[in-house]
């Protein structure tokens, strides 16, 4: 009897270990599972003078490694596939490929975005009508375009990473064949390590380009800018930029515009967080200019027309005809006063719009 006692007993205990062992085995699987780094991947894009870029993206992987071959690529499963105009990834808006997906603690080397078949652009023709064209793509680039990153993975954190598309930069137009060739330039930044800038530009119903110019701390040929164009509201948002301190540019896109540059000056980023630009960014109007004639005048003698602007004269001496031409003058009414040694001045009032000429009568001088 107290044999039989003896196995029951180690049957139960074997039991309960068994038990324990499964339990203990979910939870550190669970513990593993919590604790294990994420990445997500957004793709956004820098403005560039078409009105389509189609590419197909079939794949997004990162290497944990150093070797130099194929091996050691891990796939990131994508939430988003297939054609993506880069062109709408302005202003902010961005297209989300990968979600926080586990991955390995280590070094992440490089990011690879991988690209298929079916990349189209869309031109405007001399007819100013649209016309589209197959992007062809080198060989080598075929299995994707490797971005270095170099970032430290840690347990427990999710990184954000930006790979920004910068059309411009990666469109050519061959010479003598026409072929229009893919050869994307994309840049990698992790929002761990970059901010965001957000603000708006008004006049809001003038699409405009926003950007900031980044020193890489190497040579200014290395410089670069992160751009976004405004949305109809006239928002923007500036991804991946430096920690550090920029002055925030605006420029109106259509260059007959009578608006010109605007700025925001002195926009502190900090890494990992969102910067808001408190007030708008003004775009201003371009300058204009006052031209006339003085007539009355003694041979040899110069008149001189002048105006004020913001405590600041501004003048022009008439040349062996007369005439004389005020230039980068402000928008805004003015007086302007026409002198001349030994005759009496005369004062013109004189109405500047933006990017125009504005020519006034002929002002006679008497003695």
């Amino acid at each position: 009897m107290k044999t039989l006692k003896k196995i029951n007993f180690f049957i139960f205990s074997l039991i309960l270990i068994f038990f324990y062992s499964c339990s203990n085995s979910e939870s550190d699987a669970n513990k593993l599972e919590g604790i294990a780094p994420k990445i997500s991947v957004k793709l956004v894009d820098a403005p560039g003078d078409f009105d389509e870029v189609n590419v197909n993206v079939v794949g997004v992987m990162i290497k944990m490694d150093d070797s130099d071959d194929d091996s050691g690529w891990i796939n990131l499963d994508m939430i988003n596939t297939g054609i993506i105009d880069l062109l709408n990834l302005t202003g902010g808006v961005n297209q989300v490929l990968v979600d926080r997906f586990p991955i390995p603690v280590g070094t992440l080397k490089q990011i690879r975005l991988v690209l298929g078949d079916g990349n189209t652009i869309v031109i405007r023709n001399d007819s100013d009508e649209p016309e589209t064209f197959e992007l062809k793509t080198p060989s080598a680039q075929q299995s994707g375009l490797k971005v270095k990153v170099n970032a430290v993975i840690e347990e427990g954190f999710t990184y954000n990473y930006v790979l920004d598309f910068d059309v411009e930069k990666s469109i050519v137009i061959a010479g003598n064949s026409g072929n229009i060739i893919l050869k994307p330039v994309l840049y990698a930044s992790a929002e761990v390590s970059s901010g965001i800038i957000e603000g708006m530009v008004e006049p809001s119903d003038v699409p405009s380009m926003v950007y900031v110019l980044v020193d890489d701390m190497g040579t200014p040929d290395d410089d670069f800018t992160i751009s976004a164009n405004t949305d109809e509201t006239g928002a923007f948002a500036l991804w991946g930029v430096p920690g550090g301190t920029y002055d925030v540019i605006a420029i109106p896109l259509d260059s007959e515009s009578v608006y010109t540059e605007g700025s925001a000056l002195g926009v502190s980023v900090v890494n990992g967080e969102i910067t808001t630009i408190s007030n708008p960014i003004q775009l201003t109007f371009k300058p204009g200019s006052i031209t006339g004639k003085v007539t009355g005048l003694a041979d040899a003698v110069i008149a001189t027309a002048s105006i004020m602007v913001d405590g600041n004269a501004i003048t022009d001496d008439t040349d062996e005809t007369g005439v004389f031409l005020l230039e980068n003058i402000p928008v805004g009414t003015y007086t302007m006063t026409i002198s001349a040694p030994g005759y009496v001045s005369q004062q013109v009032e004189v109405i500047v719009e933006p990017n125009t000429q504005t020519t006034v009568q002929d002002t006679l001088l008497v003695i």
